[in-house]
């Protein structure tokens, strides 16, 4: 993937993480076989959403949009998230695609 797939807070803050996460997470992992991008991003929102972790999560549904997931079918999987990972967890998901484009 290009250097975009890295947050620059990160790259700025710890570029050495930056580049192992480039070079193994988005490098190796997300272009294993077996799933897509887009399926990889609905993966993560879901659980960066179910695990409270917000500037992440925000970051990712932008990225997960770049993957071709739409802001109905990020709706719709924070909707059952809500009864898996609980309320909260959903309404935080939801608030933090406010900003984010369509």
């Amino acid at each position: 993937m290009s250097s975009h797939s890295i947050p620059d807070s990160l790259r700025r803050l710890a570029p050495e993480l930056a580049e192992i996460s480039e070079q193994l997470l988005f490098g190796n992992i997300w272009q294993r076989p077996g799933l897509s991008a887009r399926d990889r991003s609905l993966i993560t929102v879901a659980t960066l959403a179910a695990m409270g972790r917000l500037p992440q999560l925000r970051w990712h549904i932008g990225f997960a949009q770049q993957n071709g997931v739409t802001r109905d079918e990020l709706s719709e999987l924070f909707t059952h998230l809500a009864f898996y990972a609980g309320w909260p967890a959903a309404a935080s998901g939801l608030d933090c695609m406010e900003g984010e484009p369509d």
